[in-house]
């Protein structure tokens, strides 16, 4: 199959400010807030090719088990792109880097075994067709990893969520919507939802509106990937 050829340009997606900004607290959040033990348990029992769509500054690749083949990252925003590059150096696993969006995977469909979405997928502008792009590039019976921010518990919760995203939160926090329904969103794309657990980010201490999340497994119909 042919690559998927990208309308969106390279660099379309830049937040210098923010990134900055993320670089710092996402450390600080793997370190403080648990997100690190979160990741690990992401990442857990991958192996074969695996595509990491918005990899952010690339706090992900220390976790990637010793079976995983090869990580295809791609990551649209230019510096958190340039940290991520400097983390593939240090990773256990092959990882190659790339510029590109979630809407706009810049690879052939069917090519991997596994898509990891990290923190992500609360900032892309099309979830439907970020979902829809992961979904292409799986293989049949390939599986997406998911650790995403949610729509809140309760309806007080859930309507400042709503709020929030139509008026400062994405222009504060790159792009960020805490009250997408991401389970929902999996299920419409066409996945088989596996399991999955809710959680809060940190466990203890302040709650933010992007506190809520949830982290599980879906799965592209079809045969296993390892069949």
């Amino acid at each position: 199959m042919p690559l998927r050829s990208s309308k969106i340009p390279r660099d379309s997606v830049h937040h210098p400010l923010f990134a900055r900004f993320y670089a710092r607290f996402s450390v600080n959040a793997d370190r403080h807030a648990g997100v690190a033990a979160h990741r690990a348990e992401l990442l857990a029992g991958l192996s074969g090719r695996v595509i990491e769509v918005g990899a952010g500054n690339g706090l992900n690749f220390a976790h990637y088990p010793a079976a995983v083949a090869d990580v295809v990252a791609v990551e649209p925003e230019r510096t958190l792109r340039q940290l991520a590059v400097r983390s593939a150096m240090d990773a256990t696993v092959p990882v190659d880097v790339l510029p590109g969006t979630a809407e706009a995977l810049p690879v052939p469909d069917e090519t991997f075994d596994a898509a990891v979405a990290s923190l992500v997928l609360c900032t892309v502008r099309d979830l439907p067709q970020a979902l829809a792009e992961i979904r292409r590039v799986l293989r049949p019976g390939g599986e997406l990893r998911f650790f995403e921010h949610g729509l809140a518990p309760g309806p007080v919760r859930a309507t400042a969520q709503r709020a929030l995203d139509r008026t400062v939160w994405p222009l504060l926090f790159g792009g960020c919507h805490t009250a997408r329904d991401t389970l929902a969103a999996i299920r419409a794309a066409g996945f088989e939802l596996g399991t999955y657990r809710r959680l809060t980010v940190p466990e203890r201490g302040l709650r933010l509106p992007s506190s809520p999340c949830v982290l599980g497994r879906a799965r592209r119909p079809g045969p296993s990937a390892a069949a």
